[in-house]
C-alpha cells in the first residue's frame, strides 16, 4: 500500500501538466531508453533485465502486505547497487564514453525505426548461412584457420570494438580473403549479426578455466570455448592443423562437421520460424563419426571438453 500512496502523492505533485512537463518526461524516455541501448551490447544487459524483474517483484509484495520479502529485496538494493556500480565499472565507463561520442542522427531510438522483419532476416540469414558453408568447406579443405561468431540473443559489443567494422555482405570469396593467412584481418574472429558480416579481426575472451583445456587444442578453439561462457552466440572454427569443423555453443565444443551438417545446424539456430525450444549442440552423431575415422581431435575428445565446463 504505501507504494500505491506514493505513486498517488508523484501523480498529483506533477498535476496539472504542461508544456515544459512534456518536454522533461520525453527528454527522460529518451535517455532511459538510449541507456537501456548502450548496456545492452555489454553482459550488463541481463544483468538489468533482471533487477527489472526484481523491482517488480518488489512493487507486487510490498502492494500485497507480503513485508518480510518486500524488507529483504530494499535492503539487498540498498546494499547491491554500490556493489554493481563497483562490479560492472569498466561496462559503465565505455557506456558512457560510447554515448558521448554518438551522433545525434546515429541514435539507436532512430534506426531501430529501420529494423529487418523476421521475412527480411529470415532471407539475410539463408544467404550468410550458404556463404558460410561454402566458405568452411573450402577452408576446411586447404587447412586454413577461421573463426567465426553468430550472435544472437547477447550483445557482442564489447567484442566488435576491438576489430574493424565492414557491415559486408557475407560470401565464400569474403571470408577466404579475410582468413587467408597475410591479410591484416585473418588474425581474429569474425563477429555476424543479423545476416551481415558486422565486424573482423575482434578480440575473443579467454575461458575461465583454461588449465581444464586440453594442450593439444589451438588458440582458436579456446577462444571459441571462451566466448562460448560469456556469451549464446554460435562460434564456428576451422582448425588450421587438420581442417576440422567445429561449432561452440553454450560451453560446448561439437566437432567433425561437415558443410551438410554445418548448414542443417545453422539453419535450426538461425531462422526465425526455426528457432523455438531448440536445445545447445551436445555430443552429436558428427562427433562419434569423427572418433570413429580417427580424427585428429578425437584422440583428446574427454568429458571435460565435449560435456558442459
Amino acid at each position: 500500500m504505501e507504494v500505491i500512496y506514493s505513486m498517488g502523492a508523484l501523480i498529483n505533485s506533477i498535476l496539472p501538466i504542461e508544456f515544459w512537463d512534456v518536454i522533461d518526461i520525453a527528454v527522460l524516455t529518451v535517455l532511459i531508453y538510449k541507456g537501456f541501448t548502450l548496456v545492452k551490447e555489454t553482459r550488463a544487459g541481463g544483468l538489468i533485465r533482471g533487477i527489472i524483474l526484481i523491482l517488480i517483484a518488489y512493487a507486487v509484495m510490498s502492494a500485497v502486505g507480503m513485508n518480510a520479502m518486500a524488507y529483504i529485496l530494499k535492503n539487498l538494493f540498498s546494499a547491491g547497487l554500490l556493489a554493481l556500480v563497483v562490479l560492472f565499472q569498466p561496462e559503465l565507463r565505455r557506456s558512457l564514453e560510447k554515448m558521448g561520442h554518438t551522433k545525434v542522427s546515429k541514435l539507436s531510438v532512430f534506426s531501430s525505426l529501420t529494423a529487418d522483419s523476421d521475412d527480411v532476416l529470415a532471407a539475410k540469414w539463408n544467404t550468410a548461412i550458404e556463404a558460410i558453408c561454402d566458405a568452411c568447406e573450402d577452408l576446411s579443405s586447404t587447412t586454413t584457420g577461421a573463426l567465426i561468431v553468430i550472435e544472437q540473443d547477447s550483445k557482442l559489443g564489447e567484442q566488435i570494438d576491438t576489430g574493424t567494422i565492414l557491415n559486408a555482405a557475407p560470401s565464400k570469396e569474403l571470408f577466404g580473403n579475410i582468413f587467408y593467412p597475410k591479410t591484416p584481418l585473418h588474425d581474429g574472429a569474425v563477429i555476424m549479426r543479423n545476416g551481415i558480416i558486422l565486424a573482423a579481426a575482434c578480440f575473443l575472451p579467454k575461458p575461465q578455466k583454461e588449465e581444464t583445456i586440453n594442450k593439444a587444442l589451438g588458440s582458436r578453439h579456446r577462444a571459441a570455448i571462451g566466448m562460448s561462457e560469456n556469451s549464446d552466440a554460435l562460434i564456428i572454427v576451422v582448425s588450421e592443423e587438420t581442417g576440422t569443423i567445429s561449432v561452440a555453443e553454450i560451453v560446448y565444443l561439437t566437432i567433425g562437421y561437415t558443410r551438410d551438417s554445418l548448414k542443417k545446424l545453422l539453419r535450426t539456430r538461425l531462422l526465425p520460424e526455426k528457432n523455438l525450444k531448440q536445445k545447445p549442440p551436445g555430443r552429436g552423431k558428427s562427433d562419434e563419426d569423427a572418433e570413429n575415422k580417427g580424427s585428429f581431435f578425437g584422440a583428446f575428445r574427454k568429458k571435460k571438453f565435449t560435456d558442459k565446463i
